[in-house]
């Protein structure tokens, strides 16, 4: 096993610190002064607090009393400002950020989000359990506390309808869950059909994770109301965060799932989910906030944790309710708040301090195990470099130079026009909506033009196992000039997904991309933007402030062809996301998800 390089020992190995504290036999190593704690375990907001740490550990929680600080001791002075629990994200995916761990946790850390629930289902499905054990040894070297979930969807379906680059089954569940008491539960459980029509496969990881001890995480998009939630529930899932409405969110904590209510960059899901408590009156102690997906831009511009817990404040949740719902309530739910979620004796010392009024969620210092890590927005320590082995920066299997021909559509007719199945993006949303259109054909071919409102979208397999490709036509993507945009991120078996209207330049953004050994490319006729992403094709190995400004490029070129959706990015690469509603592509071709599971449908309608 790795060491831990910012190591959080066992509250059993502390005891005997934190007693000898007590009895004065010890002074902190670090202690606060005269704040005001955010007490999430109470519901109380409690001034002229002082809190002592020693070691990694909180010792005492109180008035100031004389004698706890030493010549060693770090005092901060609080001075009346707030003290609270380091924020933690009760589902996230840090590929999405398009960061590694180490610039994850450089971004995260100075706005007070100290640690998480980290699902890698994206680079398991590229490099399957080497590249989740990456993960997991990259983020022991960080202060985070850094909680991984095994993915149970690699591939997302079956191999009878997406090929990814690795498959998971009940034995690499049970493998991956002996890692380490941070191999916390398995990930979103997204074959939610699976689980109700008995797949083996998908009962056997449930199984394997509930034998280790460990806790299953859910991803459920068939109508709440559906009977078939309960089966779900049954089967041992108990957290959900695909809630898109306050019924969904109530739904689930009736049936004792906890309902994770997102705010990603592009899932703006927290203002409807809510209401589930400011309206319908539910306890909140069974409502995670969560981000699932942020990308880099969006957390410089916008923030993690700090954000959504300032967005609930502003959607009529009582602050301190809302800062249990990043704290608390998501520590209990995966079983470790005795170490994190609370400032409280005993607890790991993840403590951030805020400044101005609560509901501004203004994080001025974190403290993360006991030391000072950020401050002031900036990181007070540097985190060091992980190494990559090479078959992680050598990824994208697809050696065939694509040419114009490659994007040609053929129409089951010679002119005039064909009825066609269309993936219609919506904008802030994860769905998609199927729609028929009459698209023009010409010499037998589909000829979608900029003025159409419709783009092409082809997906080709980049893991080296069966070369195939698919077609479809999507809408709502808003290209008003020939345009086309490529990238190894098209969640979750993470293929090469091009869409444009443009043959040409389609080929020259996929050339890009796996020429890059993978990442984004924006092609129009002023030229290309590119966006390495060279580890496994999701994740950049630059400096944070660098992948900020590669994304904006992108964004920038996007908007300047006609693509002014909102993190327009994070949206396209949910295209190739099967197990989404309602419509996506893969290689095996166009996928649909319906009342009876996955089923694959043509292009065109008859």
């Amino acid at each position: 096993m790795t060491a831990n390089l910012f190591s959080r020992p066992h509250l059993a190995d502390c005891i005997p610190d934190l007693v000898a504290f007590a009895r004065g036999e010890k002074k902190a190593t670090l202690f606060i002064k005269g704040g005001t704690l955010v007490n999430v375990v109470s519901g109380e907001i409690l001034p002229e607090t002082s809190v002592a740490v020693v070691g990694t550990r909180i010792a005492y929680v109180g008035p100031y009393v004389e004698g706890m600080i030493g010549k060693e001791t770090q005092v901060i002075e609080a001075n009346g400002r707030y003290i609270a629990p380091g924020l933690l994200d009760g589902h996230c995916h840090i590929e999405s950020s398009l960061l590694s761990v180490t610039q994850f946790a450089n971004a995260v850390l100075p706005l007070g989000t100290t640690g998480g629930f980290f699902d890698p289902h994206e680079i398991s499905n590229v490099l399957g359990l080497p590249g989740l054990r990456i993960m997991l040894d990259e983020a022991r070297q960080t202060p985070m506390a850094a909680y991984m979930q095994v993915a149970s969807c690699v591939p997302a379906t079956s191999s009878e309808f997406e090929t990814s680059g690795a498959e998971f089954g009940p034995e690499e569940v049970a493998e991956a869950l002996s890692w380490g008491p941070d191999m916390i539960a398995l990930g979103e459980v997204m074959n939610f059909p699976g689980v109700v029509f008995g797949d083996p496969k998908m009962i056997g990881e449930i199984q394997a994770a509930l034998r280790a001890g460990k806790l299953v995480d859910g991803h459920y998009t068939w109508p709440s109301q559906d009977p078939r939630l309960s089966a779900y529930a049954a089967a041992g899932v108990t957290g959900c965060h695909e809630s898109i409405t306050k019924e969904d969110a109530a739904a689930r904590v009736r049936l004792g799932i906890y309902a994770k209510l997102r705010r990603g960059s592009a899932w703006h899901d927290v203002e409807a989910t809510i209401k589930a408590h400011t309206e319908m009156g539910l306890d909140s102690r069974r409502m995670l906030l969560v981000s699932d997906d942020r990308i880099c831009d969006s957390l410089k511009e916008e923030g993690h944790m700090n954000f959504i817990v300032r967005h609930a404040i502003q959607q009529g949740v009582k602050p301190v309710t809302a800062f249990q719902m990043a704290t608390l309530n998501t520590a209990e739910r995966f079983g470790v708040a005795r170490d994190v979620g609370s400032v409280t004796p005993g607890s790991i010392a993840d403590i951030i301090l805020l400044d101005g009024n609560l509901a501004e969620v203004n994080v001025v210092m974190t403290i993360a195990r006991g030391q000072v890590v950020a401050e002031n927005g900036q990181m007070t320590i540097e985190l060091a470099p992980f190494e990559y082995p090479a078959y992680a920066v050598n990824s994208v299997k697809l050696e065939k130079k694509l040419s114009a021909a490659d994007f040609v559509i053929k129409a089951p007719v010679a002119s005039g026009t064909a009825k066609v199945r269309v993936a219609e993006v919506i904008e802030n949303n994860v769905e998609t909506k199927e729609i028929v259109v009459d698209v023009l054909v010409k010499d037998s071919k589909l000829d979608i033009k900029p003025e159409s409102g419709l783009s092409k979208m082809a997906l080709f397999e980049r893991h080296g196992k069966t070369g195939g490709s698919a077609f479809g036509v999507v809408g709502g993507v808003g290209f008003n000039r020939p345009a086309a945009i490529s990238m190894t991120v098209a969640h979750d078996s993470h293929n090469v997904l091009v869409i444009g209207n443009d043959d040409e330049l389609m080929s020259k953004a996929a050339n890009s991309v796996i020429g890059m050994q993978g990442g984004i490319a924006v092609a129009t006729e002023d030229g290309i933007v590119e966006f390495p992403l060279r580890l496994a094709g999701l994740m950049s190995t630059e400096p944070y402030e660098t992948v900020v400004q590669q994304m904006k490029d992108i964004s920038g070129a996007l908007v300047h062809a006609g693509c002014t959706m909102n993190y327009a990015f994070m949206t396209l690469s949910l295209l190739a996301l099967v197990v989404i509603p309602t419509l996506h592509i893969s290689d095996t071709g166009l996928i649909r998800v319906s009342e009876s599971g996955f089923e694959r449908v043509s292009l065109f309608v008859e």
